[in-house]
């Protein structure tokens, strides 16, 4: 049989094997051994009294003595197997013996006697234990995470523990996050609803924030909560019926912990001003007429206790947020110049003071500092805060000399030298000029005194003044009165 293209086809039996075979496929070489997973439980199980024996004799070796206790954990990590029996560890250094949920002992472990929760409640003995875990994460860092997680869980068991249990954990707990071994992440767990409820999560937080505030200040216990969105649930340590401002505020400055109070009492200002920035833009965005806007913004002053210094940062953000701003430096400054220029009745209105003024003008640095188009706009936006009356001529002497932030301090100072200076000599000269008039004043005064005192003087001082006004002046009667 001839092919369709004229060439012989191929036979039958030949096509028919070409089509049944199937191309190979590589595979990798080798043997894959599968283990059963009760056989990984059995391992497990196999091996863990032995690693709970050798820590709990290893403690009871080492006593009291934290520095052998240290010691011996760094050297046994090379024989017993930390990574997967982290959570024992764990267990037994705090509490002695492996925790059963709720938080009570397990009756058919080893314990030991020699842990943090038979240790003297003292700072300097929590300091001496936190030394020793933070040795040990250190050295063995794949026990960070685990470690996190075993603090969770014992938050979580605090109502198991007795009340000297939970300060002592609570100060340990305090010194690890002022230390960095720990994430202020772990206190979600106390916002468990059963330990609100029954009160402990406010308790516990005294003495593990009095802990943290002690090693560290409050800016950067409060850095570490807002790094992970605490800052603004601490509420939550108390039942939804006492979640305000007031009952916190007074739970722990009656506690001795006024810092915390002040913390959580500039958290809500913040969370006030965010809805205040907020309102104003949109009432500027929709052109609602700047008494309007003035009117609510006073009201929100006397309402929320907001200072003016803080209202005219809150203005100044809002007003600068209403612009989609060029990328060219050229540009952005006529785009900044004609904004602040139609809007400069809203600064005004909240600049009545000098403090006010001087914020503006640190508020003004801050902006073009952050936005990098806006470096060589500085100067040209404080002239023209400068003509519009915004700021007067003192706050911005107080600002070059010794008010202004660090941030692009060497170029905006550089920027405002020669108006300063223009400043400087024009109140000089109104200053000399001033001084001239009030001596030339008093001159006139002391001579006037002298005629009234000598009757002879004065008849012959108006003659000769009747007499110049007659031969020099004229008739005129305005000018002989």
């Amino acid at each position: 049989l001839n092919g369709s293209n004229g060439w012989p086809a191929r036979p039958l039996q030949q096509c028919l094997f070409m089509s049944n075979q199937k191309q190979q496929k590589p595979t990798l070489t080798g043997q894959r051994f599968k283990t059963r997973k009760r056989v990984e439980c059995m391992k497990f199980f196999c091996f863990f009294p032995q690693f709970q024996e050798s820590v709990v004799q290893g403690l009871n070796q080492t006593g009291t003595d934290l520095e052998a206790v240290a010691k011996f954990l760094d050297f046994s990590g090379a024989k017993l197997d930390y990574r997967r029996y982290a959570e024992t560890l764990f267990d037994i250094l705090v509490a002695g013996g492996m925790l059963a949920p709720g938080g009570a002992l397990s009756d058919d472990m080893t314990r030991t006697n020699f842990c943090l929760f038979t240790a003297p409640e003292d700072v300097k003995t929590m300091k001496a234990y936190a030394q020793v875990f933070n040795k040990l994460i250190r050295r063995y860092k794949y026990l960070e995470k685990g470690f996190e997680e075993e603090i969770k869980k014992l938050l979580l068991f605090l109502n198991g523990f007795s009340e000297s249990e939970r300060n002592k954990l609570a100060m340990l707990t305090g010194i690890l996050l002022a230390n960095g071994n720990l994430s202020a992440s772990i206190l979600s767990s106390l916002f468990n609803d059963n330990l609100v409820k029954e009160g402990l999560s406010p308790a516990f937080a005294v003495k593990l924030f009095k802990s943290w505030i002690s090693e560290k200040d409050i800016n950067s216990v409060a850095a570490s909560l807002r790094k992970v969105g605490m800052d603004n649930r601490l509420m939550e340590l108390f039942p939804v019926n006492k979640r305000s401002y007031d009952h916190f505020s007074k739970y722990f400055t009656d506690a001795g912990l006024k810092e915390l109070s002040d913390f959580a009492r500039n958290q809500q200002s913040l969370g006030a001003r965010k809805e205040l920035q907020k309102e104003l833009q949109e009432q500027m965005s929709q052109g609602v007429s700047f008494k309007e806007i003035i009117a609510y913004g006073k009201e929100e002053i006397k309402k929320s206790s907001i200072s003016e210094q803080m209202m005219i940062g809150i203005v100044w953000t809002s007003v600068m947020s209403l612009v989609e701003w060029n990328k060219k430096e050229e540009l952005v400054t006529e785009q900044a110049i004609k904004q602040l220029k139609q809007h400069s009745p809203l600064l005004k209105a909240f600049t009545t003071q000098g403090l006010s003024e001087l914020t503006l003008l640190l508020r003004v640095q801050e902006y073009c500092y952050d936005n990098i188009h806006f470096m060589k706009a500085f100067q040209k936006i404080v002239l023209l805060l400068y003509k519009v009356e915004v700021v007067s001529e003192e706050a911005i002497l107080k600002w070059y000399t010794e008010a202004h932030l660090a941030k692009g301090k060497s170029v905006f100072l550089e920027q405002m030298k020669k108006f300063v200076e223009w400043l400087k000599n024009a109140e000089e000269g109104e200053y000399q000029s001033q001084l001239n008039m009030m001596v030339s004043l008093f001159s006139h005064i002391k001579e006037m005194i002298l005629l009234f005192q000598n009757p002879s003087l004065r008849r012959k001082q108006m003659e000769t003044e009747a007499r110049l006004l007659h031969f020099g002046m004229g008739n005129n009667s305005s000018d002989c009165r």
